[in-house]
């Protein structure tokens, strides 16, 4: 009997989803098929699409809490920077000294947190409000009004440099881990 029901046991766990902390929040809806790496800026370390390669898009992103997981990217919203286009919310570019973010497309969810406030909590336990002005783009990439850069990944809070500098964290890093939530 107890080998039954070890072997039992086994057979779950072979079987059954794994779940860890490095997961993935959210599955891809679909994989976008890059043909162009041309004209991409990295001045703040950006990605750049390579040609022939695929990159998951995701439709949603994972649900918003008190205290949502999320990865902190750095971005710049001035014009001719890597960051793409004019910001979403109000077609225009701003200054990255200003507090400012944007959100992975199911976050962002349809213009819906424009120009609302989210609070970022960084693992130093620094916390700043920040304005969101435009969307990190989880469904398209690899073209030029993304800076070619591949789709961004569905957890993503894309800061301006002053977003990291009041949370005191190193713009050197790229990434770093967060939570945050609708202030």
């Amino acid at each position: 009997m107890a080998v039954c029901f070890q072997t039992a046991v086994l057979l779950l766990t072979l079987l059954l989803p794994k779940t860890s902390l490095s997961a993935s929040p959210c599955q891809p809806s679909d994989f976008l098929h890059s043909k162009s790496n041309k004209n991409c800026d990295q001045s703040n370390g950006a990605d750049c699409c390579k040609a022939g390669k695929s990159y998951p898009i995701y439709k949603n992103s994972p649900p918003v809490t008190a205290h949502t997981p999320a990865i902190l990217t750095l971005n710049c919203f001035e014009k001719n920077c890597d960051g793409g286009g004019a910001a979403a919310c109000d077609s225009h570019y701003h200054s990255d000294n200003d507090l400012i973010v944007a959100l992975s497309t199911g976050w962002y969810n349809n213009k819906k947190r424009c120009g609302k406030k989210i609070k970022i909590t960084a693992k130093n336990g620094k916390s700043v409000l920040a304005k969101v002005v435009d969307e990190c783009d989880s469904m398209h990439g690899c073209r030029e009004e993304q800076g070619n850069q591949p789709p961004c990944r569905c957890n993503i809070v894309d800061a301006s440099k002053a977003v990291w500098k009041a949370l005191r964290l190193n713009t050197d890093v790229g990434e770093v881990n967060i939570t945050w939530s609708d202030a």
